[in-house]
C-alpha cells in the first residue's frame, strides 16, 4: 500500500485535529440540559453605593430598563455608583441555583423576597466573574434582586442567566471553567520541568528550549488568569490578575517569535528577525506603560487599554498571519518541522484570529476557543523540540559510525602505506636475483635426468609464483593510471568474460552478461581488466554445482555501476570486514594481494567498491566509477 505524502498526511492530521478541537470545545461550552435561560431582566442604576433592597423594590417601574439576554452590557451613566437587576424566577424546588455568566463589580449581593441569599465581596476579574447562587426552594414564582457596585470596569451583569438544578449547574460550571485552571497549571508544571532538564544541555539546545519554556509558561498564566473560576479560588482585591495576564502576554509574543526564529531562521530578507525585534521593543514599551499606570493608581487605564488591547490585538493578528504564512511556505519546501508547526499553529491561529475578530466586533464576547488551540499548538512545539533532540541524537550516532569507519580506513591506509613502501624498495631488488636463479635452474634442467627435471620444474614454478607476487607488489606500489584513456566498459567486460569463461566451465559454472551500451569511463584498460579479472576469478573459485556469475553494468546519474554477482559459498560478516587487507585470503594458497591490488586500481580511478555477501547465499561486488561520456 502506498503511503500518503508528507503534505497529504499533514492536511489529514490538521483536519482531524480541527474536528477533535471543535468537538471538545462544543462539548465543553454546550449548556443544553443544564437549566433554563432567562430571556430578559430589568436594570436600574443607583447614584449611591448603599445597598437598600426595600427601596429598590418600592422604586417605580419607570426607573427600570428592560435588558435582553446575551446583549451587550449597557454603558454605565456618569455619577452612577451601583446597579440593581430584577427578574422573576420560575417555580423552584429544593437544591436549585442561578448561574450568571459575567458579573462586574467588586461587591455583589442577591435578595429573594427581601431576604439576603448571597453576599460576595472582593470579586475581581477584568473580563467579568462567573457567579453560582444557591436558591432556597419556593412554592410560587419569586422576584430576585441582584446588586453590584465598585470596580474600574463598571458593574452589572452580562451574558446568560440560567436557572436550574444546583447539582447540574455546579457540574457544568466546574467542567467549563475549572479546566482552564487545570490546563494552565499543567502548562506551568510542564514549562518548569522542561527548564530543569534544559539546565543540563548545551547552550544551542538551551536557547531553543528556553524560549519554548517561556511560551508554555506564558500560555499557562494566560489560561489561569483568564479563567472566571480564578476569583473563587483567590479572593483578593486588586489588579494583580490583570497585571499577571498582561505580563504573560508581553512575554509570550516575543518569546514565540524567538522560538520561531530558532527553528526556521531569520526568513526572507530577515523579516522574522525584524518582527522579533519590533515585538520585543513593543512589549518593553507596554511593560513600562504598565509600571507607570500602576504607580499612578491606574489613572491611565484608558490609554493603557488602547496600547495593550486595541493596538496589541491588531499586532497579534498580523503576527499570526505572517508567521503562519512563513511556516506554510517552509512546509511546502519540504521542512518536516514546518509541517508539524503549521498544523499546530494553523489550529491555534485560525481559532485565535476568529475569536479576536469577533471580540473586536463585540467586546461582550467571551474568548473561549483559543485555549483548545493552545493545547494543540503547544503539543506541536514540544514535538518539534523532541524531533530536534532525536535528530541530534541520530547525528551523534551517525558521527560515531563515521568516526569508527574513519579509524578503520586509517588503519587500512597505514597498512597499505607500509606495504607500498615495502614493495617500492624491495620488489625490484628481489626480482632480478629470482630471474637469474630461474635461468640457471632452466639450464640445469636441460642437463639433468628425469627425476631431477621434475624437482627443478617444481622449483621454477615456485620461482614464477614468487615473481607473480612481486609483480602484484609493484602494481600495488604504483596503481595510478599511467596513460588514462576513455574506453567502453561493456567491451572490456566482454573481453574479460571471454578470457575467464573456460575457467568457469571447468568449475561447472557459467558467466552471464547484462551490459548497457554506451558506458564510458576514464582510466587504463589494462588495469581495469586486471581488477575485474581478479574479481570474476574470485567469484569462479567460490562456485559450487550449477554456479552462475552475473556481470551487469548500467548508468546511474553521473556514475557507471558494475556488479559481479555469484551464487557461490558466500562469506561471513567477519570475513567481509578484512577484504582488501594484505595477506588476508580465504584461499588455501592465496596471499590477498590480488584483491588488494583491485582496491587500489578502483581507488586510482576515483571509484568505490563494496561487497555484499551471506554465508551460503553468494556474494555481490558493486563497483562505482565516474562516468566519462564523450560529449
Amino acid at each position: 500500500m502506498k503511503l500518503p505524502s508528507t503534505k497529504a498526511a499533514a492536511a489529514i492530521l490538521m483536519l482531524l485535529l480541527l474536528i477533535a478541537v471543535v468537538s471538545i470545545g462544543i462539548a465543553a461550552q454546550w449548556t443544553g440540559g443544564a437549566g433554563r435561560s432567562l430571556p430578559e431582566w430589568e436594570l436600574k442604576w443607583e447614584a449611591s453605593d448603599v445597598c437598600d433592597p426595600a427601596a429598590a423594590a418600592e422604586a417605580p417601574d419607570s426607573n427600570w430598563v428592560t435588558t435582553a439576554a446575551q446583549s451587550a452590557r449597557p454603558l454605565t451613566p456618569a455619577g452612577t455608583a451601583a446597579a440593581w437587576l430584577r427578574f422573576s424566577l420560575p417555580e423552584t424546588g429544593d437544591y436549585s441555583a442561578l448561574l450568571i455568566d459575567k458579573v462586574y463589580g467588586h461587591n455583589f449581593k442577591a435578595y429573594m423576597d427581601n431576604k439576603l441569599i448571597y453576599d460576595s465581596q472582593d470579586l475581581f476579574n477584568h473580563n467579568g466573574s462567573k457567579v453560582l447562587i444557591p436558591l432556597p426552594g419556593a412554592e410560587r414564582p419569586s422576584q430576585l434582586y441582584l446588586w453590584s457596585s465598585g470596580g474600574a470596569d463598571g458593574f452589572g451583569v452580562e451574558g446568560r442567566i440560567t436557572a436550574g438544578s444546583y447539582g447540574r449547574l455546579l457540574e457544568f460550571y466546574v467542567k467549563k471553567d475549572l479546566a482552564d485552571i487545570l490546563i494552565g497549571a499543567a502548562f506551568l508544571f510542564m514549562g518548569a520541568a522542561l527548564m530543569v532538564c534544559l539546565i543540563f544541555l548545551k547552550l544551542d539546545f538551551f536557547k531553543g528550549g528556553f524560549f519554548l519554556c517561556l511560551v508554555i509558561a506564558s500560555f499557562g498564566v494566560l489560561l489561569i488568569t483568564y479563567s472566571p473560576f480564578l476569583p473563587l479560588i483567590v479572593r483578593s482585591r486588586g489588579h494583580w490578575i490583570e497585571i499577571s495576564f498582561d505580563l504573560a502576554l508581553f512575554t509570550l509574543l516575543p518569546s514565540f517569535t524567538f522560538y520561531f526564529e530558532q527553528i526556521f531562521g531569520s526568513g526572507k530578507h530577515g523579516l522574522i528577525t525584524r518582527l522579533r525585534k519590533f515585538q520585543l521593543a513593543y512589549s518593553l514599551f507596554c511593560l513600562v506603560f504598565l509600571i507607570a499606570n500602576a504607580l499612578l493608581s491606574f489613572r491611565l487605564d484608558g490609554l493603557y487599554r488602547i496600547a495593550t488591547v486595541d493596538i496589541l490585538g491588531v499586532l497579534m493578528m498580523l503576527q499570526f498571519i505572517f508567521l503562519l504564512y512563513a511556516a506554510v511556505r517552509a512546509a511546502v519546501n519540504g521542512n518536516r518541522d514546518a509541517v508539524i508547526f503549521s498544523i499546530g499553529f494553523s489550529v491555534f491561529a485560525l481559532l485565535s484570529l476568529t475569536e479576536l475578530i469577533v471580540y473586536y466586533a463585540d467586546e461582550s464576547y467571551h474568548l473561549q476557543w483559543w485555549k483548545w488551540g493552545v493545547i494543540v499548538f503547544v503539543v506541536s512545539l514540544i514535538l518539534i523540540l523532541g524531533r530536534r533532540f532525536a535528530s541530534n541524537h541520530e547525528q551523534a550516532v551517525e558521527y560515531s559510525r563515521e568516526l569508527e569507519k574513519f579509524n578503520d580506513d586509517l588503519q587500512r591506509s597505514e597498512k597499505m602505506e607500509i606495504i607500498s613502501e615495502l614493495a617500492a624498495s624491495v620488489a625490484h631488488e628481489v626480482r632480478n636475483p629470482l630471474q637469474v636463479t630461474r635461468g640457471f635452474l632452466q639450464i640445469l634442467g636441460e642437463r639433468s635426468g628425469k627425476k631431477e627435471k621434475e624437482y627443478l620444474q617444481m622449483a621454477m614454478e615456485e620461482l614464477d609464483r614468487a615473481s607473480l607476487i612481486i609483480t602484484d607488489f609493484l602494481t600495488f606500489a604504483k596503481p595510478g593510471m599511467d596513460t588514462p584513456d576513455r574506453f567502453e566498459v561493456a567491451e572490456e567486460l566482454r573481453h574479460v568474460s571471454g578470457i575467464l569463461v573456460p575457467l568457469a566451465n571447468m568449475q561447472g559454472g557459467t558467466i552471464e552478461l547484462k551490459l548497457q551500451s554506451g558506458l564510458q569511463v576514464l582510466g587504463s584498460t589494462s588495469k581495469f581488466k586486471q581488477a575485474f579479472i581478479n574479481l570474476i576469478k574470485n567469484a569462479i573459485e567460490s562456485l559450487e554445482e550449477d554456479g552462475l556469475i552475473t556481470v551487469a553494468a548500467w548508468s546511474s546519474g553521473q556514475h557507471v555501476i558494475i556488479s559481479v554477482q555469484d551464487n557461490g559459498e558466500g562469506m561471513k560478516m567477519s570475513e567481509l570486514a578484512h577484504l582488501g587487507e594484505p595477506y588476508y585470503s580465504n584461499k588455501k594458497k592465496g596471499t590477498g594481494l590480488g584483491l588488494m591490488v583491485t582496491f587500489r586500481i578502483i581507488e586510482a580511478m576515483n571509484g568505490s567498491i563494496h561487497f555484499h555477501s551471506r554465508k551460503g547465499e553468494g556474494t555481490e561486488v558493486i563497483v562505482k566509477l565516474p562516468s566519462s561520456v564523450n560529449n
